[in-house]
């Protein structure tokens, strides 16, 4: 089994596979670096799966993508759109050569619009919050809570990630409340590892106004459970159509994005207050989330318990969720999960399955996607 990386050569996502596929007795990959194919340099073997990484933590990298002449500054929010149709355009060159992909160019492209997939999984019958039409600023999103009569929503950047401009956005009258990482200094905006509370209304609207051009999605906010005196909620990593991996993010803000200073939580207390039947629907749907996307090989998905833990729901799909170093299962990280599933054909096998039992619906869902990307309304589960 011959492979070929796209990433940061010097990145942990690029040796951690190596050294699963070193374990597994197979060959060093071929690592092609995202800085080539982002200039246009990069060539693949088209005999070989292309397995492809985050090009992210590379300020090069991110400057190509997003084909500015001068580099973000560090932790900068800039050109979102721009970068996100620099990575299609990047791996669609890869497509073009024949080469399989083990992330296919058209799930990425889902994966990096949270609009299109969010409506993606509801028309799939996959519990997501409900969503507002488009907006396309402060002013147009206070007038859809009002219409909606909603007072507490996520606004998420609809091609960003890691939690990179969200914002837990909460209003009464008189009253605004936003936490976000987000730190504004000079006009501009950059991520911080801190969660922040803004509350006046002037900084929480100058947030939204300067990330709407790159456009927006905006969620009802999903009461999440607590444990231990900390708001949870699950990454799972679906591979090849199994639940392998879980980990339990808990945070005592509403953002429990490990990065972010937060801590994993327990796992075992959580599946006891889910209990075994309830713990079961959950993995089940983030196994019918990864089925959206059969043609990848893992997908993250992050899913949120409410308060009583009865109910459940996808917060995100994340094409470059399988980061979670250290957490071995059986003896296997994520990483080797994934080279197993590759070598025994169970990856091949799913995905024919997960085609195939998909039927015509597949297309209804992708369809439903696009509504979302021309912005509009498409009706959500709770």
């Amino acid at each position: 089994m011959q492979l070929t990386v796209i990433g940061n050569p010097e990145n942990r996502r690029v040796a951690l596979f190596s050294a699963a596929l070193r374990a597994a007795g197979a060959p060093p990959p071929e690592v092609v670096a995202w800085r080539d194919l982002a200039a246009g340099r990069g060539q693949v073997d088209p005999d070989r799966w292309v397995r492809v990484d985050s090009p992210g933590e590379d300020a090069e990298v991110d400057r190509l993508l997003r084909g500015a002449a001068e580099p973000a500054g560090y932790g900068e929010i800039v050109g979102l759109a721009d970068w996100y149709g620099g990575l299609l355009g990047a791996l669609r060159r890869v497509a073009a050569t024949g080469a399989p992909l083990l992330n296919p160019v058209d799930d990425v492209a889902l994966l990096f619009d949270k609009r299109r997939c969010h409506a993606l999984l509801a028309a799939a019958g996959v519990p997501v919050p409900a969503a507002l039409p488009e907006v396309r600023g402060y002013a147009e999103l206070r007038a859809a809570l009002r219409d909606h009569g909603w007072s507490r929503v996520f606004v998420k950047p609809a091609h960003g990630s890691s939690a990179s401009g969200v914002l837990a956005l909460s209003v009464a009258p008189g009253r605004v409340c936003g936490y976000t990482s987000v730190e504004r200094a000079g006009g501009r905006l950059y991520n911080s590892l801190r969660v922040r509370r803004y509350r006046r209304e002037a900084d929480v609207a100058s947030i939204v106004e300067a990330l709407a051009p790159d456009g927006l999605h905006v969620e009802r906010w999903f009461p999440k459970a607590s444990h231990a005196g900390r708001t949870v909620d699950l990454r799972v990593v679906v591979i090849a159509g199994r639940a392998s991996h879980v980990v339990v993010r808990a945070s005592r803000t509403p953002m429990t994005n490990l990065h972010l200073g937060n801590a994993r939580g327990d796992l075992a207390g959580v599946r006891a207050a889910v209990g075994p039947v309830g713990w079961a629907a959950a993995m089940q749907t983030c196994v019918r989330a990864a089925a959206c996307f059969p043609g990848s090989l893992h997908v993250g998905v992050d899913l949120m318990f409410a308060p009583d833990w009865r109910r459940h729901a996808v917060a995100e799909v994340n094409a470059f969720g399988d980061l979670l170093p250290g957490l071995t299962v059986a003896g296997r990280d994520t990483y080797a999960e994934e080279v197993d599933a590759l070598r025994s054909g169970r990856f091949e096998a799913w995905r024919a399955e997960a085609w195939r039992a998909a039927g015509g619906a597949a297309e209804a869902w992708r369809a439903a996607g696009g509504a979302a990307e021309r912005g509009e309304a498409v009706a959500c589960g709770a």
